[in-house]
C-alpha cells in the first residue's frame, strides 16, 4: 500500500512536500536571502579585504626629502622678493621729501636768513620739511634721519629765543657748554630725555640742531649749515 501511494501523482492545486523538513531551500535561495537581508558571512567579509587595495595617505607616503624639497620651492622665491626689495628697490631706507618747496618759501618770506644743510653723506635722509609763520613769529623746521639711523632736527626761527628753547628743547633743558661746529661756537644743552642740541643765536633769529642722535652727528650737521 505505501508503495502504492508514494506512486501516485500528486493531485492538482495540492503544495508538493518538502524534500527534507529543515531544509532552507537551494544554495542560490539562501545566497539570494543573505543578500537581500544585508549579511556577509566570514569567508565573504575576508575575500572582499583581500581583494580592496590598501590606501595609503599621501602624506604618509612622503619622504623627508619631498617635504624640504617643497619647503625650498616656497621659501626661494620669496627670498628673492625680499631681496630684490632691499638691494634694488632700497626698501629699507626712510621715506624722504624735498625740502625744496619748504626752503624757498622761507627764503622768499624774508624774515631771517635761512640756512640749508650741504654736503651731507647718502646716509643722510630728508624725512620732513615744515615752514610756518605765527603770531609770535616764523619757523622752518628740517627733519633727518642720521646715519645711525637716530632722528635730527633743525629748526630756524625768528621767535623769541627764550620761548622757542622751552617749546624745542622742554622746561628742563641745561647747557652744557660750548662746542665748535663749522665757523662758529654753539652752545650745548641736555635736552629732552635721550636728546641733545646744539644753538646759535643772533639778533635776527635762533638755529638749533637736535635729535636723539650721536652728538657727532649733529655737530656734523651744525656744520652743514650754509
Amino acid at each position: 500500500m505505501a508503495d502504492d501511494a508514494a506512486k501516485q501523482p500528486a493531485r492538482p492545486g495540492s503544495e508538493p512536500s518538502s524534500a527534507t523538513p529543515n531544509d532552507g531551500g537551494s544554495p542560490e535561495r539562501q545566497q539570494s536571502a543573505v543578500e537581500a537581508g544585508g549579511v556577509v558571512t566570514e569567508g565573504e567579509r575576508g575575500d572582499d579585504q583581500e581583494a580592496a587595495p590598501a590606501r595609503l595617505d599621501r602624506r604618509a607616503g612622503r619622504s623627508p626629502r619631498d617635504m624640504v624639497i617643497s619647503l625650498l620651492v616656497l621659501l626661494i622665491p620669496i627670498a628673492l622678493l625680499l631681496v630684490f626689495y632691499r638691494v634694488v628697490l632700497d626698501g629699507d631706507a626712510p621715506a624722504t621729501v624735498d625740502p625744496s618747496d619748504a626752503i624757498q618759501q622761507a627764503r622768499a618770506a624774508a624774515v631771517f636768513p635761512v640756512e640749508e644743510p650741504r654736503g651731507l653723506g647718502d646716509d643722510w635722509h630728508t624725512t620732513s620739511a615744515n615752514w610756518a609763520k605765527t603770531a609770535d613769529g616764523a619757523t622752518l623746521r628740517l627733519g633727518y634721519v642720521a646715519p645711525d639711523d637716530d632722528s635730527a632736527l633743525v629748526v630756524q626761527s625768528s621767535i623769541a629765543p627764550d620761548k622757542l628753547l622751552r617749546t624745542e628743547l622742554g622746561d628742563k633743558a641745561e647747557p652744557r657748554g660750548t662746542v665748535r661746529a663749522g665757523n662758529a661756537a654753539w652752545r650745548s644743552y641736555l635736552a629732552r630725555p635721550g636728546e641733545t642740541a646744539l644753538v646759535l643765536s643772533d639778533q635776527t633769529h635762533t638755529v638749533i640742531v637736535t635729535g636723539n642722535t650721536d652728538p657727532k652727528h649733529l655737530t656734523a650737521l651744525a656744520a652743514a649749515l650754509n
